[in-house]
């Protein structure tokens, strides 16, 4: 069994225009075929100068996103099921260049933050369960993820709120299921996730 890397959660850190830049040029031909998922509506709270970072805070959140799917191993995947925890949801497919280059991050966060409860969840958006089965085991990913690519229906469920149309996507749940904060794009940093887990997991439970 592979050791987890233990991580310190440093303090949020600002997108570097670099950083922008490279990830940018990354997103390139890396766009899934979702039409219509991305949001035209302002955002309130944060948002990073190229809008790749969003945060919103808790009063102008809007409402729950549920979901359900079923993972490349055949389990049936409910959001409702993780009701009071934070959840982190990575919109993915194998063969994107930037999905490849975020997973040992994704991985190493989820096993940091499984102790406080941290819920990850993967949706690939392309991938037969064999290609998506392949590409975990290559990157040693723990966490289960829908497979979505014949339905669409956690794609669905998240038109309006998040931009799953641009893959990757990481979104942030709250404990409620309200959507928190959102990347668009490989993350810009590691602990620049972590920062965005670590506000939400600091709110008091409504």
């Amino acid at each position: 069994m592979r050791t987890p890397t233990a991580l310190t959660r440093p303090p949020r850190r600002t997108v570097t225009a670099a950083a922008v830049a490279v990830f940018a040029l990354l997103l390139v031909g890396c766009t899934a075929q979702t039409p219509g998922l991305l949001s035209s509506s302002p955002s309130p709270g944060y948002l990073s100068a190229d809008e790749t970072v969003r945060e919103i805070p808790a009063d102008q959140r809007d409402d729950p996103v549920t979901f359900t799917g079923t993972t490349g191993t055949g389990v049936q995947a409910d959001s409702t099921a993780w009701a009071g925890s934070v959840v982190v949801v990575n919109f993915w497919y194998a063969a994107c260049p930037p999905c490849r280059a975020e997973a040992p991050d994704l991985e190493a966060l989820a096993q940091t933050y499984q102790p406080d409860g941290v819920v990850f969840i993967g949706v690939n958006v392309r991938d037969s369960a064999d290609t998506a089965a392949a590409f975990e085991n290559q990157f040693g990913i723990t966490y289960p993820s829908i497979l979505d690519a014949t339905t669409g229906t956690v794609q669905a469920a998240f038109a309006g709120k998040a931009a799953p149309g641009a893959v990757p996507t990481t979104i942030v749940l709250d404990r409620t299921g309200r959507m928190a904060a959102r990347i668009i794009g490989q993350l810009p940093t590691r602990t620049t996730l972590a920062a965005l887990i670590d506000t939400v997991l600091a709110e008091t439970s409504p």
